[in-house]
């Protein structure tokens, strides 16, 4: 499945409706440059999950679990990771036991100790905007994409980018 966003705010849009399609167990990661977004779409989930108040990135500290309502969510960034095993001493062991939505940002880096995803979205410079590419590989993420196929595009989330005749002068 493919996605065009415009800017920041459809972006965060996104994040918003993506969130009320998301189970209490999750893996998601999120690939891209640097820039394309990631903790932006992030954001936008926290904020579809109920989350008031700032939504750090957690690119110091690698992780940042949010306690929310109905639910957890750890939000991992590891670009600044040296080697996979480091994040045995962050007890992710023990927390990937517990329920909770997983958004994983440079999951490469993780290689060989991070569990698989059930979904993963690319994010690409596009034109003007970004591209989304998302796939599914598990049956919970499969689900995951239908619901999101089967609930239509908001006017924030175009499959193709604006034509000139689309801009308002």
């Amino acid at each position: 499945m493919e996605q065009w966003l415009p800017d920041p705010e459809a972006q965060l849009a996104f994040g918003v409706r993506l969130a009320t399609l998301l189970p209490p167990r999750l893996i998601l990661y999120l690939e891209g440059d640097l820039g394309t977004g990631k903790t932006t779409l992030t954001r936008g989930v926290l904020a579809g999950l109920g989350h008031r108040g700032a939504a750090r990135s957690p690119t110091y500290t690698l992780l940042e679990p949010y306690e929310l309502a109905d639910r957890r969510l750890n939000h991992l960034d590891l670009y600044r990771l040296g080697d996979p095993q480091e994040l045995e001493y962050l007890g992710l062991r023990d927390l990937l036991a517990e329920d909770a939505v997983w958004m994983v940002e440079w999951p490469e880096r993780g290689r060989g100790v991070l569990p698989p995803p059930d979904l993963t979205i690319a994010i690409e410079y596009a034109t003007s905007g970004r591209r989304l590419r998302l796939s599914a590989t598990t049956p919970t993420g499969e689900a995951v994409l239908e619901a999101l196929t089967d609930c239509g595009s908001p006017a924030a989330v175009r499959s193709e980018p604006l034509e000139k005749s689309d801009v308002i002068q």
